[in-house]
């Protein structure tokens, strides 16, 4: 059984900036929706069995902190996976998506449109990275995971797990308050309780 989740919201995101490989820090709203994924954990990963539950992250930056706080409420440590990581968007880095993608209208209606940013990652390279990470983890179904990944990425790996085409693997929503257990061949979302954006104080 997984247990995927995204980061929480970061300054990037609140700026609508493509982050890629790029750090960002969590916002206010992006730490409280950590701890709020953490909580919903804490009931679906209960305490007796905990000793059998493992916690994996993509080591970016916005990644580790969602992870941290997911551990400090488990008790759990955090391991990181290389493989784990957000597209690499090359020279997109950092941008404004609608910039972006005003600079490019032969995109727009494109699912796919961020894997064609000049020096990124193509989608075949990304879901081979993921697959292989995949293969590796329901090779051993008793494996019981808490994986702390990313937008695109977590979109492909839901999508490699329920064997979903292209097209129907990138419409797949991303949010960043809900947790989807991956077992026995299906997805569930399982949304978090409703966390109001903290005030930010100069």
């Amino acid at each position: 059984m997984i247990y995927l989740c995204r980061h929480g919201q970061t300054f990037h995101n609140r700026e609508g900036r493509l982050q890629g490989r790029i750090e960002s820090d969590l916002t206010p709203l992006g730490q409280a929706q950590a701890r709020a994924m953490a909580a919903l954990l804490d009931d679906l990963a209960p305490a007796a069995e905990r000793a059998y539950w493992r916690l994996v992250a993509s080591p970016l930056r916005r990644a580790r902190h969602t992870a941290e706080a997911i551990g400090e409420r488990l008790g759990l440590g955090v391991d990181f996976d290389e493989r784990l990581v957000e597209i690499d968007v090359g020279e997109w880095s950092g941008r404004l998506r609608e910039e972006v993608r005003g600079e490019n209208p032969h995109l727009h209606g494109d699912d796919a449109w961020g894997f064609y940013a000049p020096g990124g990652e193509t989608y075949e390279v990304m879901t081979a990275r993921l697959g292989a990470w995949l293969a590796e983890q329901t090779a051993e179904p008793e494996r019981r995971l808490i994986v702390v990944s990313h937008g695109v990425a977590g979109r492909l790996l839901r999508g490699l797990y329920a064997g979903l085409s292209k097209e129907e693997t990138l419409r797949q929503d991303i949010p960043q308050d809900a947790v989807f257990r991956l077992a026995s061949g299906r997805i569930e979302r399982i949304d978090c309780a409703p966390v109001a954006e903290p005030a930010e104080h100069a």
